[in-house]
């Protein structure tokens, strides 16, 4: 009976504290955040070269940032989405311009703005894709991107001239 006892102690407290010792070894201690967004899909419609790296469906997005992860060669990479107070999708890469070779410079959002984990620069949703260079996302413009109707799909051969942004990357 005693170790009926000992398993049930250990499946209570042992395992979950295990569990929560690896997230934030995999993590780093830093803050995350969640993305309850699927894999990013594939679509052979969209896209300078006829395919997709994503498609952003477009009744997911709201003002809270959401972030789609993509992997090119072993390079983890993300794309932010997030809808602007005039109602229109923003997209940016979530790296900053100036910052994304010290590796932190990726965004967190606060309120309605995204904070640099480099240098701290707060950057209103509403400047997302509308400025480009300075230490603000790298944006995803409208040249980069094609609305498909219900989701806007963002081209592989784009994402693969993005790499190099995302080669010191530590967010994931």
């Amino acid at each position: 009976m005693g170790s009926n006892i000992g398993k049930k102690i250990y499946n209570a407290v042992v395992t979950p504290a295990l569990l929560v010792i690896i997230f934030y070894g995999f993590s780093g201690g830093r803050e995350t955040i969640k993305s309850d967004n699927p894999l990013p899909q594939v679509s052979k419609t969209a896209g300078t070269s006829g395919e997709a790296a994503m498609k952003i469906v477009k009744d997911e997005v709201s003002s809270t940032a959401k972030f789609y992860p993509y992997i090119l060669d072993g390079v983890n990479m993300e794309i932010i989405a997030v809808k602007a107070t005039d109602g229109t999708i923003r997209t940016a890469l979530n790296t900053c311009q100036v910052c994304y070779d010290s590796g932190r410079g990726y965004y967190v959002q606060r309120g309605e703005y995204l904070v640099c984990q480099n240098c701290g620069n707060r950057f209103h949703i509403d400047q997302i894709e509308k400025i480009k260079g300075g230490c603000n996302p790298v944006p995803v413009l409208e040249t980069d991107k094609q609305d498909m109707g219900d989701y806007v799909a963002i081209s592989k051969d784009f994402v693969a001239t993005q790499k190099q942004y995302f080669e010191n990357w530590k967010r994931i």
